[in-house]
């Protein structure tokens, strides 16, 4: 890896909207983390991590039209059950 690419991943070049947060990870992760690094699939820990959570926020995200259908249509179902239930106590 060029030593232009190091220093940027080193925070040099870090946008100044980023925050430094301090994390706890069950070592097995971090010498998972560490052998891609090792492996130059990543420069460094911090980039490896920073990749893990953009994926997982991608991910995630695109979930969640899905999860908001899923909880109006079960708040549907109890406003319809109700209604019956009313109906029913009723005759």
């Amino acid at each position: 890896m060029s030593e232009k690419v190091q220093k940027k991943y080193r925070g040099k070049d870090m946008n100044k909207d980023s925050e430094k947060v301090t994390i706890r990870l069950p070592k097995r992760y971090l010498k998972a983390i560490d052998f891609l690094v090792r492996a130059d699939d990543f420069p460094s820990r911090s980039e490896a991590i920073r990749v893990a959570i953009r994926d997982m926020v991608y991910t995630r995200i695109e979930m969640v039209p899905e999860k908001l259908q899923k909880i109006q249509d079960a708040e549907q179902a109890v406003t319809n059950a109700e209604a019956l239930e009313r109906d029913l106590l009723k005759r």
